[in-house]
């Protein structure tokens, strides 16, 4: 059984049951005694807690955090520390990962669901970053997904304290790794930029259903982020809006500078995205990756690739950029001299750079002399009509000029409205000759219309997943929750729209979801220094039972007695609660104190015949003899008594007091 199950954290925190085991804490289900509320405990691990450097930042990072307030955000209720455990309190989040969420909707979401999600994150960072505080480890683990579809950033402290004294890559970080920037690969300073790097990655995965680098272990996953750069998500998956991919493959830019300077910038553009799916922000996604070294000044060597190289689809920079060069970067410099070229390939070089010359000056002359004497037929530009609908195309005579008509073509099932014009052919920007061109269009039909399950009495998640097979996605879905008798608990109990009613994606859906039978509530009787039997018929009386029951040594109690209880007195519980009860067994043998004896020598007077010699202690007579002082000049008086205890003796000679002095017994 875990050590801590049943602990009693500060006499508030009851830890109730073990929910999660990650590389530094693990977590626990308590319940807090002095607010009556459900929490998360994060308890550091034991090897961890032990240096006192790490426990440091790791209290001084979590206070911190939990000063942030955002509703995406896991709130951090409480900081403690005790002579061996250090542990945080959070929210107890009634969800799942988003990376369970996405394994459970096989691993790819739908582009307005990743908006959905991702627009979250990003509110959650910007937050964060206004208060100086870096995530330092975004991934779709430490991200919550809640019952009603928003979603919650966790681990703000421990993923920054964990970055100051773990650097090495190791197989634990191997999760961690396919998220982390460049930056960050590379050990460099990193700042906000970093953590929307990971954003952006994240969100690559949702629309993508992969990640843009693997290997076999974190160093070679870390090495492809500095090296390469992914396929572009529409390369994976055509139907990706362009927009949404110029959005990723900036916040995924290797060069910081190229990324959203803060989450703001990240948030305007997910912002309008999500007002015009067909919206451009002419980013070219070779923009943001470095500039091609100067062979000049550094020759250059490709990094070795470890485990099969580049990621599974990744591509190096050169590859992207179409340029001679190495199979792989970011480039290592040498302060060799740049390598030799042989007097051949200087020859080819120099024949060729004459050929383009020719070639140049010959185009400057044609343009020059001939270009008055051939008349070149009028080019126009065809119009972008993605998004339109389609009535209101054919209609725009502003639009359309002389030079266009558009004729309807296939008719597909899409989640925008009916009649929305989803492709068209010309694409838009080409440029035709003809003065009369035919536009051929993809037009939406709408979406698509299913018939609202029966979810009476089906448990939550599984409704959740009915309600998603019709079309309906979780940030549709508002659940309110009652106690219910008939209907067992996480059971839906009833349900709006009703059963056989028609409804599309975007369907607003309300759910009632049973609580179970409504618990009477009690308080908990104080139990001190009442018998076991004594306890058990105080708690039966108030319909609570006897739960673990632990002995304990104590020094105020008398044995077979009551010390201390958990739930503490006069707790509200639910009836029939368990309580556990600490019963004395006494006091502790081990720490009773140890009697001993110890001999003190005592001066007799200068004398010629026998003295007698009386010593009281403590108002009794501990010695009483006739010593002959001709032939002694002490004697040895046993004194007894508790270890470090101090006694005070007082001496007569011949029934006249002598001296008073005091003696403390040795252990």
């Amino acid at each position: 059984m875990d050590q801590y199950i049943g602990k009693l954290l500060d006499n508030r925190y009851e830890i109730l049951e073990l929910i999660g085991t990650g590389g530094m804490a693990k977590v626990y289900k308590a319940r807090c005694h002095r607010l009556n509320r459900l929490v998360a405990v994060k308890i550091l691990r034991e090897d961890l807690a032990q240096d006192a450097e790490f426990r440091r930042r790791f209290h001084d990072e979590s206070q911190a955090v939990a000063m942030l307030s955002h509703p995406n955000i896991v709130a951090v209720y409480d900081v403690s520390r005790s002579s061996d455990i250090e542990y945080i309190v959070m929210e107890l989040i009634d969800g799942i990962t988003l990376k369970q969420y996405m394994q459970k909707k096989g691993g790819k979401l739908n582009w307005r669901e990743a908006l959905h999600f991702i627009t979250q994150i990003v509110k959650a960072l910007g937050h964060a970053h206004s208060r100086g505080i870096i995530h330092r480890d975004i991934k779709p683990h430490n991200v919550m997904v809640l019952r009603d579809g928003s979603v919650k950033v966790a681990d703000f402290g421990i993923a920054r304290v964990a970055s100051g004294g773990h650097s090495t890559l190791t197989q634990e970080a191997l999760g961690s790794v396919h998220y982390i920037s460049p930056e960050q690969a590379r050990g460099s300073h990193i700042d906000a930029r970093s953590d929307l790097y990971s954003a952006g990655v994240v969100l690559y995965e949702m629309i993508t259903g992969r990640l843009p680098f693997e290997g076999d272990t974190a160093v070679s996953v870390a090495i492809q982020h500095i090296n390469s750069i992914p396929l572009s998500p529409r390369e994976i998956d055509p139907t990706i809006p362009e927009a949404l991919e110029e959005i990723t493959m900036k916040a995924m830019a290797p060069n910081p500078d190229d990324r959203y300077a803060d989450a703001g910038e990240m948030l305007a553009d997910l912002e309008e995205f999500r007002k015009n799916p067909n919206i451009n922000f002419d980013y070219n996604v070779n923009e943001f990756l470095p500039e091609e070294p100067d062979e000049d000044k550094t020759r250059i060597r490709p990094v070795t690739p470890i485990h099969g190289g580049t990621g599974r689809g990744s591509r190096t920079y050169s590859e992207r950029r179409r340029v001679p060069g190495p199979d792989s970067l970011p480039y290592e410099e040498e302060e060799d001299e740049p390598a030799p070229r042989g007097p051949r390939w200087g020859m080819i070089a120099g024949a060729a750079g004459i050929m383009l010359f020719i070639v140049i000056v010959g185009v400057v002359l044609y343009r020059t002399l001939f270009s008055g004497m051939l008349s070149q037929p009028q080019g126009y530009q065809v119009p972008n009509l993605k998004g339109q609908l389609y009535e209101d195309v054919i209609q725009d005579s502003a639009l359309l000029k002389d030079h266009f008509t558009v004729v309807q073509g296939e008719v597909e099932e899409d989640d925008s409205e009916a009649g929305t014009i989803l492709d068209q052919s010309p694409s838009a920007g080409s440029s035709v000759s003809a003065d009369k061109t035919e536009i051929t269009v993809t037009v939406s039909a709408g979406p698509q219309v299913n018939s609202m399950p029966n979810l009476a009495d089906m448990e939550y998640r599984q409704a959740y997943i009915e309600l998603d097979r019709v079309g309906i996605k979780t940030g549709d879905i508002t659940a309110t929750y009652e106690n219910d008798k008939e209907v067992p608990k996480d059971h839906v109990i009833s349900f709006t729209p009703l059963v056989d009613t028609p409804v599309a994606p975007g369907t607003k859906v309300q759910l009632v979801i049973s609580l179970g039978p409504k618990t009477e509530q009690v308080a908990v009787p104080s139990l001190s220094e009442r018998t076991l039997e004594q306890a058990t018929s105080d708690l039966n009386t108030m319909n609570l039972t006897v739960g673990k029951t632990d002995e304990v040594y104590s020094d105020t109690v008398e044995a077979g007695k009551v010390v201390g209880q958990y739930p503490a007195a006069y707790t509200q519980v639910d009836a029939g609660t368990k309580v556990n009860l600490q019963i004395s067994k006494g006091p502790d043998p081990a720490s009773a104190p140890k009697e001993v004896t110890q001999n003190v020598d005592i001066d007799l007077p200068v004398s010629s015949q026998s003295v007698s010699v009386q010593v009281i202690m403590d108002g009794q007579v501990i010695f009483d003899e006739s010593v002959d002082a001709a032939m002694n000049t002490s004697v040895s008086v046993p004194v007894t008594g508790t270890a470090g205890e101090t006694k005070t003796l007082t001496v007569y000679f011949d029934g006249v007091r002598s001296s008073t002095f005091s003696v403390t017994l040795a252990g």
